[in-house]
């Protein structure tokens, strides 16, 4: 009643599907057309709140309303108990008599009209065998058979309703899997069902189309929410069927409807995301390497099993990579060696390009899209983070490398969990990973693609130089204590350098070379070291030109990496051209020109030629100890090579004096453990050992060794060398 006293009604009109839906428990679907208000005819009125109204058909009550669903779905939807099956019930009856209705007499109600008969949710069976499933998008299907095992054993579970979820890199090959499942057991359900499900609208089109294969022509007249109402309904009441879900993007997409399925089949859902299912995902892993290379040699044909080995190595074990690279080289009939050529000239086009008859929107460049576009909706700095790592290593990337890109820990976090919840990094304590093919195609540049604009991959590969290049602890050669972030950092320094094209090398990227090279020299890895540091001359002379002081650090470097790895000669000419620029620009004092006169004294030694070499080390060390100081580390440099010049000279004499100053001046300047300390003990128990005094040698030699092995470890080459001169001095003890 309203305060006016009139009765406020609503009258709600609307069809009933045929009501052969009385057999299953009483319960009607009424489908609303219209409603109305009595009381006020010219106003439009909401429906919602129909629970408990009488339902009525030919002027005959037929039911009461118990479920307003309007809020819940897009059709205007309502569900009634039939009034047949409450005059079933002694209670109801017994209410229906003490309310002065007297006897319930039932009677035969039928439809309105023909233009109502469209069936219902319950009168259409389904013929054996019916199902939408598409052919695998390849005949050959390998290494899966753990993945398959595993996916059947959930599937057959003792439960009403299951629901699994493959999850994975795009490309890894869930959909062939799930369509290999449905196939093979497709005479185990009533229905076989499969529902794209990049968005909701697909995903009620794929319901909508269910209803079309059951009813025909009948459900031409159905809107498409109406259609998939249907749909619903009739699964719901016809248990035993297998939907997929193909390629959910959001798992709330899918729980939308596998929610109204909860007690009558099962739910097959592939996605690249790995969070907010319901149950716990099953992750899909690349193919191992024997059946990444059966897959390669297959569609290939007869194939060279090293390269086949190599290719499917280089294409990281991705599926679909295997499969657009195999079909391209059996239809192209190129060699798969002329494919890998392709391959690192011209990777754009060889990671875009789909052989003839094959989707073209199927190729691991155009499926990596479509996440990035959903990552690049949701938070383009996530977009940033993998172009980025596109630069280094595929694992054990560190986090602290895309520490800029978030304002805090937490965001980082939260960046890089988005990006591995979309299977496009991996996560661990060891750091972050990145399959090695995603890394390929993320920093080569298309025109067809936004994410992957010039610009784009331009700063990003300049934003991990500098962020690579902040990282790197200083002077390699004296700072021992980097030596363990160095040895982490050295794979992304490697990958960087050989992702970079040489002729483009940036200040940077000199810098890392320089830096790298002489870690490398310290871990006595000469050849990767030299070949550093002609890189970096070559960058230098480009970038600064030929007299600039970097161009001549980067030239003493060279010469210096070439006396180390013995080619002496041209260490000498490449020091004294160097040492001649380094007077005339920055004159006979200057530090630089004292660091290169100490090493071309050195390459004198090392061809053999002493006299010069004496004669160069006592003017450097004189020049040292008036420009730098006695306790400078340059100057103890210059000591410690002049008593080696005097021992192999002859004059082991003065060789001890020097090297026991030395050694007590570092000990006092740098510590007992300075990589420069462990060689004066070395060296001065070499001396001894030269002056006929083993009994002195050996226990200086031993703590040497201790010390190397505790503080360089087993394989630095010092830690060899000292070895060896102990053994040679146990040989000599009397």
């Amino acid at each position: 009643m309203r305060d006016d006293g009139v009765r406020d009604t609503k009258e709600i009109r609307g069809h009933i599907e045929t009501l052969t839906g009385l057999k299953s428990g009483g319960l009607i679907t009424a489908y609303v057309d219209g409603v109305a208000v009595p009381s006020r005819p010219a106003e439009k009125s909401r429906w919602a709140g129909a629970s408990g109204a009488a339902l009525f058909a030919s002027g005959r009550l037929i039911g009461v309303v118990t479920t307003d669903r309007q809020r819940d779905y897009v059709a205007d939807q309502l569900t009634a108990v039939s009034v047949a099956s409450l005059a079933a019930r002694p209670g109801f009856a017994e209410a229906v008599r003490r309310a002065g209705g007297g006897e319930l007499l039932p009677e035969e109600v039928t439809a309105a009209g023909p233009e109502r008969s469209r069936g219902t949710v319950y009168d259409v069976e389904v013929p054996p065998g019916v199902n939408n499933l598409p052919e695998p998008p390849s005949p050959i299907f390998v290494g899966r058979e753990q993945a398959m095992a595993e996916l059947e054993k959930a599937l057959s579970a003792d439960s009403q309703t299951i629901t699994q979820t493959l999850h994975g890199l795009g490309g890894v090959g869930k959909t062939t899997l799930a369509l290999h499942y449905a196939h093979d057991h497709a005479g185990a359900y009533r229905l076989v069902w499969w529902i794209r499900s990049d968005t909701p609208e697909l995903i009620e089109a794929g319901f909508a189309a269910l209803t079309v294969r059951l009813r025909g022509e009948e459900a031409y007249d159905l809107t498409t929410g109406q259609a998939a109402e249907w749909a619903v309904g009739w699964l719901q009441t016809h248990p035993g069927w297998l939907l997929v879900f193909d390629n959910a993007e959001k798992p709330g997409d899918v729980h939308a409807w596998t929610g109204q399925l909860c007690a009558s089949g099962r739910h097959l859902i592939t996605s690249r995301y790995k969070r907010g299912w319901v149950c716990e995902p099953i992750s899909l892993p690349v193919l191992d390497e024997e059946a990444a290379q059966v897959l390669l040699s297959r569609l290939v044909g007869d194939a060279d099993a090293d390269e086949a080995r190599a290719l499917a190595d280089e294409l990281g074990y991705l599926p679909l990579a295997l499969e657009q690279s195999g079909a391209f080289i059996a239809q192209t009939g190129i060699t798969i060696a002329e494919y890998s050529a392709m391959l690192r000239l011209h990777p754009q086009r060889a990671t875009d390009a789909a052989p003839g008859g094959s989707d073209p929107a199927r190729t691991v460049a155009r499926i990596w899209r479509i996440t990035l576009d959903v990552l690049e909706e949701r938070d383009p700095r996530a977009v940033d983070i993998l172009r980025i790592a596109a630069w280094y290593a595929p694992t054990g990337i560190p986090r602290a490398l895309f520490e800029p890109l978030a304002e805090d820990p937490v965001g980082l976090a939260q960046l890089l969990g988005l990006l591995a919840d979309y299977n496009m990094i991996t996560l661990d304590r060891a750091g972050v990973g990145v399959h090695r093919l995603v890394q390929r195609v993320a920093r080569t540049p298309s025109g067809d693609d936004p994410h992957r604009d010039q610009a784009r991959i331009v700063a990003a590969r300049e934003q991990a130089t500098e962020q690579l290049l902040a990282e790197l602890p200083d002077d390699p050669h004296e700072n021992v204590a980097g030596w363990p972030t160095w040895r982490a950092l050295l794979p992304h320094v490697e990958a960087i350098l050989d992702a970079c094209d040489p002729a483009e090398d940036t200040v940077e990227i000199d810098l890392i070379l320089t830096r790298a090279g002489a870690f490398l020299q310290e871990q006595g890895r000469l050849s990767q070291a030299t070949d550093y540091f002609v890189r970096s001359l070559a960058a230098a002379v480009r970038l600064f030109g030929e007299d600039h002081p970097d161009t001549l650090v980067s030239r003493n470097e060279l010469a210096y990496a070439y006396k180390v790895s013995g080619d002496v000669v041209r260490a000498i000419a490449l020091y004294e051209g160097t040492l001649e620029d380094r007077v005339r620009v920055s004159g006979e004092d200057h530090p630089h020109t004292l660091v290169t006169r100490n090493n071309l004294a050195a390459a004198y030694m090392a061809s053999g030629d002493v006299v010069r070499a004496v004669a160069l080390y006592e003017r450097t060390l004189e020049d040292r100890v008036r420009v730098l100081g006695e306790d400078h580390q340059d100057t103890l440099v210059s000591r410690n090579n002049l008593a080696g010049a005097y021992a192999v000279s002859g004059d082991v004499v003065r060789a001890v004096a020097l090297y026991e100053r030395t050694l007590e001046d570092r000990v006092r300047v740098s510590g007992e453990d300075h990589p420069h300390t462990l060689v004066s003990r070395n060296n001065l128990a070499g001396a001894y050992k030269a002056s006929g005094d083993v009994v002195r040698a050996i226990p200086l030699y031993e703590q040497a060794l201790a010390d190397c092995l505790r503080v360089l470890g087993e394989d630095h080459p010092t830690t060899k060398g000292v070895r060896e001169n102990l053994s040679a001095a146990r040989a000599q003890e009397p």
